[in-house]
């Protein structure tokens, strides 16, 4: 049975979240906080650390990037899954680099959140058809690892960085515009359409770890 800790500043809603897991299966509710500095606080005790923490964005005190951040420092082992309002490309790219194993709205549906807890827990990351049709497309089946040039390659783990297009030019030695060149060139290969895209692809084919 894994142990859940749901962290929200919405005393109700992160209620009725604790409840929900606590009808999974394979998932037990072992304690809610507030905010990410009250969950730091309790982690300090190994009896109160949790295998997965249902992490909102947005909270007073410690908000959920920077408690992702902390906690993948701190607590390695512990999968973060985000729940959050929060749909937009910025701040999803901030809590994926946090280290956040995977994101959800917090209008999904039931078995989407079951499925969600699972997958994070054998797979390592999970991300709803919603998000992802949202930000990137669907991605093409078949060993991308072949068709990625080494060069690709390389640029795509720094696009995985906060550094700007032209940042990676410099690293590189090149010109921002042989890097808007690497840029399209991964985008028309696996699919994508925007930078969060590299950075979800990046991640599922392990070229990037958070």
């Amino acid at each position: 049975m894994y142990k859940v800790v749901v962290v929200d500043d919405h005393t109700l809603l992160s209620q009725a979240i604790g409840d929900l897991v606590n009808q999974f299966d394979n998932f037990e509710t072992h304690y809610l906080c507030k905010n990410g500095q009250e969950l730091l606080d309790k982690c300090k005790n190994d009896a109160f650390v949790p295998d997965i923490v249902l992490m909102d964005v947005n909270m007073p005190i410690l908000n959920g990037i920077e408690t992702t951040q902390m906690l993948k420092t701190e607590h390695p082992k512990v999968k973060v899954l985000a729940l959050s309002v929060e749909e937009n490309e910025t701040t999803i790219l901030k809590m994926l680099r946090a280290g956040a194993h995977g994101y959800l709205l917090k209008d999904t549906k039931r078995d989407i959140l079951e499925t969600a807890l699972n997958e994070v827990m054998e797979k390592g990351f999970y991300h709803t058809n919603t998000v992802t049709k949202l930000l990137i497309g669907a991605l093409n089946g078949g060993n991308t690892k072949m068709v990625l040039k080494e060069r690709e390659i390389a640029f795509l783990k720094y696009a995985c960085t906060e550094m700007t297009y032209n940042q990676i030019a410099d690293k590189m030695c090149l010109s921002p515009k042989t890097i808007e060149g690497y840029r399209d060139s991964v985008y028309e290969k696996v699919q994508i359409k925007n930078r969060i895209g590299l950075v979800l692809f990046a991640i599922r084919e392990g070229y990037f770890t958070p």
